[in-house]
């Protein structure tokens, strides 16, 4: 018979769980895989699983009724086939209610389908047709019978099919026979390969479904990596902002203190000579250098507001810069300066000419109010790779260790000595202090030596 070959033509079946669970798909005696990710899949095996028996059986009973006559099946045949019919009506009930209680192959179950399929293979006796509902132990003989006995169920099965095949159970003859045992084969083969290729797809929905999980576990690491990110960025953003707030105020305090400060010194300083000048000329030639030292105080606060180089160096080299400025401050103060240059001078990076210049600035007025020298010398030296500036008095000296506790402790000053190095720190620079009470002072600046067009 064609009809029933039809049947076999799965082999997988839903793992225990309940109802509720999210439903597996596999083949006897195998593991099984997950549903798929859109859940299609297993809801569809959940559906077959759950009433394909009881689809096989009124199947069976139709065309048992249908076939009645040709087979000649007679009242007798009827007064054993619909007994068993119901009986294993009532054995597949309790299979679908035991399975949502209790998932899982017992001893219990291994009856029950046994149980089933004897009534299945009686009833075939009298119909082939029966061999439908034979069918159903294709679906679930991995999840009533051991698994040593799955593959035992499975031909069990197999045979009810076989012999409806071969047209009726016994065969007759060595011919139905021999028929009867290669359609046994025939289908157990097709069984157990169609479980292997189920079990390769079930391992690809395994698979995929671990894919997702990780990929969507990787997707949180990652938002959260992102967002970690994110307020990091926030937080180096706002303390660069602060920060570059902070250094600025630094830059306009120190500038105002290397200009304004300064030029207020001067100031005041030329004012004081003017009020005991012996004469009128001598008086107008300090107040024209006061108003001097106005006018370029003037000029530099306003280019350190703006952040522009010093004035010394608009039409300067640093080297011509810093000779003016020794002998200006030489001839306001009345102290014998000079100014050195050793190596081969060349144009230097403007922050790199400004930060020299205004760390000599600040080392002649310092030696002008504090050291009472009568000799200072300016030394710029150009050597590989550094620049370095060294600024020498034979004035009276101090100790730096007793200044440098004095100002941590106190908090004042951060603008002379300590202006310096941090000038000098700046440009990735060093500011070196060398004095002794009453041994004169040595100020030295080393700083890379960075061209003007870098």
């Amino acid at each position: 018979m064609s009809g029933p070959a039809s049947l076999h033509t799965v082999t997988m079946s839903e793992a225990p769980q309940h109802d509720d669970e999210p439903v597996t798909v596999g083949c006897a005696g195998r593991p099984r895989a997950t549903e798929g990710p859109d859940g299609t899949f297993g809801d569809s095996w959940q559906m077959i699983h759950r009433y394909g028996p009881y689809v096989t059986l009124a199947v069976s009973l139709v065309l048992s009724a249908a076939t009645s006559e040709v087979i000649g099946m007679d009242r007798l045949d009827w007064l054993v086939v619909l007994p068993l019919s119901a009986f294993a009506l009532v054995v597949q009930v309790w299979i679908g209610h035991n399975r949502r209680a209790r998932p899982g192959p017992r001893p219990a179950t291994a009856v029950a389908y046994v149980l089933r399929w004897a009534a299945t293979f009686v009833a075939a006796l009298a119909n082939p047709f029966f061999a439908f509902f034979a069918a159903a132990g294709y679906f679930d003989a991995d999840l009533l019978l051991p698994r040593r006995l799955v593959r035992v169920g499975l031909l069990a099965s197999v045979v009810i099919v076989a012999g409806a095949q071969a047209g009726g159970f016994p065969p007759g003859g060595s011919l139905g026979w021999s028929v009867f045992g290669a359609l046994v084969v025939a289908n157990m083969i097709f069984v157990v390969a169609t479980g292997h290729l189920q079990e390769k797809e079930a391992e690809r929905s395994r698979e995929q479904a671990r894919s997702i999980t990780e990929l969507e576990r990787t997707n949180k690491a990652l938002q959260a990596a992102l967002d970690e990110n994110a307020q990091l960025h926030a937080q180096l953003l706002l303390q660069a902002r602060e920060a570059g707030v902070a250094d600025e105020r630094r830059r306009l305090a120190a500038e105002i203190h290397d200009t304004i400060a300064q030029g207020l010194t001067g100031i005041i300083a030329q004012l004081q000579v003017v009020s005991g000048a012996p004469t009128l000329t001598m008086a107008r030639e300090h107040l024209d250098r006061a108003s001097d030292l106005a006018r370029h105080s003037l000029g530099e606060a306003r280019r350190s507001v703006h952040n522009l180089a010093p004035a010394a160096l608009a039409d300067a080299t640093l080297a011509e810069a810093l000779k003016k400025t020794v002998g200006d401050w030489g001839a306001r103060t009345g102290v014998r300066a000079g100014f050195t240059l050793t190596g081969t001078a060349q144009p230097l990076h403007e922050e790199i000419e400004a930060t020299l210049l205004r760390i000599t600035e600040e080392a002649l007025s310092n030696a002008a109010r504090h050291a009472h020298a009568d000799r200072v010398g300016v030394t710029l030296s150009f050597m590989a790779g550094e620049v370095m500036l060294d600024v020498r008095d034979d004035g009276r000296g101090f100790d730096p260790l007793t200044v440098s506790h004095r100002t941590a402790r106190t908090g004042a000053g951060g603008f002379g000595l300590d202006g310096m190095r941090a000038r000098a720190e700046r440009l990735a620079g060093a500011v070196t202090i060398e004095s002794e009470p009453g041994g004169g002072t040595a100020i030295s600046a080393r700083v890379p030596l960075v061209p003007h067009d870098q």
